[in-house]
This record gives C-alpha cells, sequence and structure tokens, in this order.
C-alpha cells in the first residue's frame, strides 16, 4: 500500500518538473540574448576604438555568439525535452 501512495505523490509532482523545465528553457534563452547583446555592444565599442581591427573583431564577435547560440539551443532542447516526457 505505500508504494502505491509515493507513486502517486511522484505523479502528482510531474506538472512541477514540466513547469520547471518551461522555465529552464525561458532562462536559457533570456541569458543567450544577453550574452549575444553584451558581445554586440563590445564589439562596437572596440572597433569605434580601433578602426584597423574590425575585421578580426568581427569575426571573433560571430563566432562567439554562434558558440553561445548553440550552447542555448542545446539547453533549450534539453529542456523541451524533460518537458514532453
Amino acid at each position: 500500500m505505500t508504494e502505491l501512495n509515493l507513486l502517486q505523490a511522484v505523479m502528482d509532482l510531474a506538472p512541477i518538473g514540466k513547469m520547471g523545465a518551461a522555465l529552464g528553457a525561458g532562462i536559457a534563452a533570456i541569458a543567450a540574448a544577453i550574452g549575444i547583446g553584451n558581445i554586440g555592444k563590445s564589439a562596437v565599442e572596440s572597433i569605434a576604438r580601433q578602426p584597423e581591427a574590425s575585421g578580426s573583431i568581427q569575426t571573433n564577435m560571430i563566432l562567439t555568439a554562434a558558440l553561445i547560440e548553440g550552447v542555448a539551443l542545446f539547453a533549450i532542447v534539453i529542456c523541451l525535452l524533460i518537458a514532453i516526457k
């Protein structure tokens, strides 16, 4: 009888887990947006200070933004997989 009660208690917590996964996906998306915004801001400031280095600054900015997007996408996919199960 206690196993049934324990199973029922776990089933009652399933919506909270899905809500946590959705919250995690939202936080991952917001954090990525803030990070890419900071990269863009710093790149523009750097180009304004040293216009002759704009090519390498832009290359590094795009590469870093792509890596942040990849990590954010991975986090969102994991959170959504948790929410589906």
